[in-house]
């Protein structure tokens, strides 16, 4: 029996689940579902030990090149998640310049301070 044929479905699996549309709303769930997969994939690829088969080195190496395709839809949703991060510290500095604009001035111009007592 092929001992790969499992990782390479879940690494399919991996796949089609980061070629489809993320959004701000279904981040999260595709997250922990791409978690559980890797997870999941992590033990049977230490369960695993060689002589390999043809056939099984056959579709290792297409795991390898699909794991390669992963890496690079996970990097860009990381780093659309780390810009969407951004743009929401700015956006609360903004607002709370907004409210208290006055809030971090530390001039003390023009204003008259009485020393003597």
């Amino acid at each position: 029996m092929n001992r790969v044929f499992p990782i390479h479905q879940i690494t399919e699996n991996m796949q089609q689940l980061l070629m489809q549309e993320i959004t701000s709303h279904n981040r999260e769930e595709i997250i922990v579902e791409l978690q559980e997969k890797i997870e999941k994939r992590g033990k049977l690829l230490e369960s695993i030990a060689p002589p390999y088969s043809e056939e099984e080195e056959k579709l290792g190496r297409t795991v390898v090149h699909m794991n390669q395709h992963i890496e690079k839809q996970m990097q860009q949703l990381f780093t659309a998640l780390k810009n969407e991060m951004k743009q929401v510290q700015q956006q609360k500095k903004s607002t709370t310049s907004y409210v208290n604009p006055y809030k971090s001035v530390q001039n003390t111009d023009g204003m008259f301070l009485d020393k003597k007592k």
